[in-house]
Parts: structure tokens; sequence; C-alpha cells
């Protein structure tokens, strides 16, 4: 089914796979403490859950100490990636999720979310996010590498909420998610345009856990 294949792409259709370097999930190190004061314990990662709706989940694995344009634009993923969701599962009728794109990226979820309201299919489960990284910045662009795992996930009906008979084998493995992304005039970030890398691509390989 096409909302199945659509799921895992996560608004991706007709993108081409990156196949750069491997993909090797990184941290923002915390500062060395100088010779002769106190150190002090560094930051600890930690996992932030967002509930989308009931029975619905996304668990967001933040670094240890992002900057405040870095934990900007995770901001945006997350509630781009939760919001699109909870487009789904409330048959279309919450579009907050639009607020965090433009462009391309915006009308490739709008097809995504109508997919779904098209295959009368909503999700039940628990995503996750995690091994958020900038791997670039230019000028107002920026790209914000995500792993996503989506095996938690499970395609169901959206009248009686059950199991569908067939479930997408792209929900079984994490993938590799690239967001290209720009500050508006007004200071925020917004998503304009999606990459993706699935299995056995070498950057989906680097969210192998």
């Amino acid at each position: 089914m096409r909302a199945m294949i659509a799921l895992a792409l996560v608004m991706l259709t007709g993108c081409a796979s990156p196949e750069a370097q491997p993909f090797v999930p990184a941290d923002l190190p915390a500062e060395e403490a100088s010779p002769g004061t106190s150190r002090q314990a560094a930051p600890a990662p930690r996992t932030e859950t967002v509930r989308v709706a009931s029975g619905v989940k996304v668990l967001v694995e933040w670094p240890a100490a992002p900057n405040a344009d870095t934990t900007a634009m995770i901001e945006v993923f997350r509630d781009f990636y939760a919001g699109s969701l909870k487009a789904v599962v409330s048959g279309g009728e919450d579009t907050a999720y639009l607020d965090t794109l433009e462009g391309e990226a915006g009308k490739g979820s709008l097809s995504w979310v109508q997919e779904f309201l098209d295959e009368r299919r909503s999700v039940r489960g628990t995503a996750r996010l995690y091994a958020p990284n900038v791997s670039s910045v230019v000028g107002r662009g920026a790209q914000l590498d995500v792993c996503v795992d989506q095996s938690g996930l499970r395609l169901v009906d959206a009248a009686t909420g059950r199991k569908a008979p067939r479930q997408s084998k792209w929900m079984r493995e994490p993938f590799f998610q690239a967001a290209g992304m720009r500050r508006g005039g007004d200071g925020i970030w917004r998503i304009k345009v999606f990459r993706h890398a699935v299995l056995p691509s070498e950057r989906a390989k680097g969210c192998l856990r």
C-alpha cells in the first residue's frame, strides 16, 4: 500500500538517497575544564517523550550539550515528526505540523497525510528519533541528520484500531534522515527538503545499534 511505504519515507517521495561518506552519529563535546579549576559533571544525554495521542508517542534522544541553533533545529524536526503523526491519527484535522515546513517539504507532507486518509489507515505504537547531528551550516541554511526507528509503530485500521493485515517492511529497520533547513527572517528554522538513506546504505548503517 502506498501509505505504508510513505510512512517509512516520512515525506521523502521523489527524493534521492545520499551516498556520501558513512554517517557517524556525533554529539557536541563538553568543554574541558581549565587547569587548576574544579571539574563539573558534563551534561548527560536525555530522552524526551512526546505523546502524540492515546497509544502513540515519539521518543527523542537528545545530545548532551547542544547549542542554541542545534536545539532549535532538533525541536523543529521533533515537532514536524510528531505533528505529522498527529495529523494522521486525527484524520487530517490537526495541521500544526505544517508550520515547521516550507517549499518541497510542505507539499510532500500534505501528500503523505492524504495517503493515510485515502487508505483509511492510522498508526499506533512508539517511534524513536536519535543521534541528531548538525552536519553542515551555510549562511541561513543547515542540514540536520537524524536516525529514525519506526519498528515500534504499527499500521492500523483508522475506524476500528485493529492492526492492518500487511505491515510495511520500511518499519522494520532504522533509517537515516537528513533535513535541509533554512532560518527565516523571523529567526525561526523551518524544513525545506528531506533526504533519506535506508539499509544497506552506509549512512543508514550508522543508525544501527
